[in-house]
């Protein structure tokens, strides 16, 4: 990414795109996307929650992608959609250089059809036709925009490494984040999406096994890094982190 080029990590921010019950209850979970911004003023954001569909009406919106056999938003208001939560920091969606897609599922590929910046992906998540969106439901595009296919470990700048974590999709991608002050940060995304998922044998996994290869490497950097890591969507995390306009450091 040309505009990144010299660029350090100064901040990241939590974007709060809202909350799920998943499956009645079962627990309820946050909806991150996050926005990074370098020592020079570069914005990149990371994933953008769920379609702008659901913005309007998320529970129509649910019905017709079959959400419902999953669960359902909760606390969801048009100002949990990822242009109002840049907009928190000061950041529209043309001011964006890049755009890091963990993987394309519904609750990631918001800012799909918003953004005009370069998308950056696995190689791999990019071979699929279309997002993954929601099980056989596949409604979206791939936008037309520059893109950047990654095929194993990559430096965007200087703090911002991508690291790819197959399992939960088959080209699903984390980020190490270093920033000058602190441990660095570790945005798991759903290579571990709760503290229990690896007791649990990566129910929610394409690939279990491999879930489980790439959650022992983030294991692993965060022992060898000091890092603190982030899960996806893990209950008792997400009412502690600090969200947008704060910024988590």
């Amino acid at each position: 990414i040309p505009a990144l080029a010299g660029h350090r990590l100064a901040r990241v921010t939590l974007l709060d795109c809202g909350t799920f019950s998943v499956r009645g209850g079962e627990r309820i979970i946050g909806i991150p996307a996050w926005l990074l911004t370098t020592d020079k003023g570069a914005q990149v954001l990371v994933d953008g929650g769920f379609p702008a569909a659901y913005g309007k009406d998320d529970a129509a919106a649910g019905l017709a992608d079959g959400l419902g056999v999953f669960g359902a938003l909760v606390d969801h208001r048009p100002e949990k959609m990822v242009a109002p939560q840049l907009a928190l920091c000061g950041v529209a969606p043309g001011d964006l250089v890049a755009h890091v897609l963990t993987h394309g599922h519904i609750d990631h590929v918001g800012a799909l059809d918003l953004i005009a910046c370069p998308l950056v992906l696995t190689e791999i998540e990019r071979a699929d036709p279309r997002p993954r969106y929601f099980g056989a439901v596949r409604p979206l595009t791939w936008p037309e925009v520059p893109t950047l296919a990654i095929t194993g470990d990559t430096d965007l700048c200087d703090g911002i490494r991508l690291i790819p974590t197959p399992g939960h999709t088959p080209g699903h991608l984390s980020l190490l984040l270093t920033l000058p002050e602190g441990p660095p940060l570790i945005l798991a995304a759903d290579a571990i999406n709760r503290r229990s998922e690896p007791e649990e044998g990566f129910a929610d996994s394409a690939d279990p096994a491999a879930s489980r290869r790439s959650a022992d490497r983030l294991f692993a950097l965060q022992r060898d890094t000091g890092a603190r890591l982030i899960h996806g969507h893990e209950p008792t995390e997400w009412p502690v982190l600090p969200k947008a306009p704060q910024a988590l450091r």
